[in-house]
């Protein structure tokens, strides 16, 4: 009598096993990130702060500053609209998909949107990681002592575990906001970053940086 095709090839049962597994988990990942990415936009900055750090992403598209950046810089303009911080902080370095500083790029949005007030620039960060470490000395030294962190709210989730572990929220009062940007609206938990973040939740979590 012939064994049934799948236990002549287990391996590949194991595999399609294994990887079953991997999406699931990527799943459930995603699916709790978008809610608490929904609570955060239900429930903005209440508390006046002395800066919103604007946390930094690809800064071009098609030859003109990327929508999903600059409406993080939009939102940390409404904040200073509002009242709510009287300074602004732009965190990201060289982009390695358009060669452009993302703070540099954030800076001359905020710029030709009316900004006036005093900004600090951190040009080197290439992770969320170092947008916190770098930025740390700068905004102590510009004597901010709360701060506003501003992402896709996507993002967030990763950037509250990184604020604890490392100790950021130890130099600072954080609040969190999160940037409803053309590219949430447009697409939310599936636009392109929300759909990679899982990935970076999982690579950071390998190495000791969320837990």
């Amino acid at each position: 009598m012939k064994r049934p095709r799948w236990l002549r090839r287990p391996w590949q049962v194991v595999l399609a096993c294994g990887l079953a597994g991997v999406l699931l988990v990527y799943a459930a990942i995603g699916a709790f990130n978008w809610r608490h990415s929904e609570d955060l936009l239900a429930n903005p900055p209440r508390r006046q702060a002395d800066a919103a750090l604007v946390l930094g992403s690809r800064a071009y598209l098609d030859g003109k500053p990327h929508p999903c950046l600059t409406g993080r810089v939009d939102t940390a303009l409404a904040l200073a609209k509002a009242g709510l911080v009287r300074q602004l902080a732009f965190s990201g370095g060289v982009d390695s998909e358009d060669s452009r500083i993302e703070a540099i790029t954030m800076g001359e949005h905020a710029i030709a949107s009316g900004f006036t007030g005093p900004m600090v620039l951190e040009p080197a960060s290439t992770s969320t990681r170092l947008n916190l470490s770098l930025s740390r000395p700068l905004l102590l030294a510009a004597g901010v002592r709360r701060v506003v962190i501003v992402s896709e709210p996507f993002h967030l989730w990763r950037v509250e575990r990184l604020v604890k572990m490392s100790g950021f929220d130890k130099s600072f009062d954080v609040q969190y906001a999160a940037a409803p940007t053309s590219c949430w609206q447009a697409l939310g938990p599936f636009s392109k970053g929300a759909l990679r973040e899982p990935a970076a939740i999982i690579n950071n979590a390998a190495h000791g940086y969320l837990f």
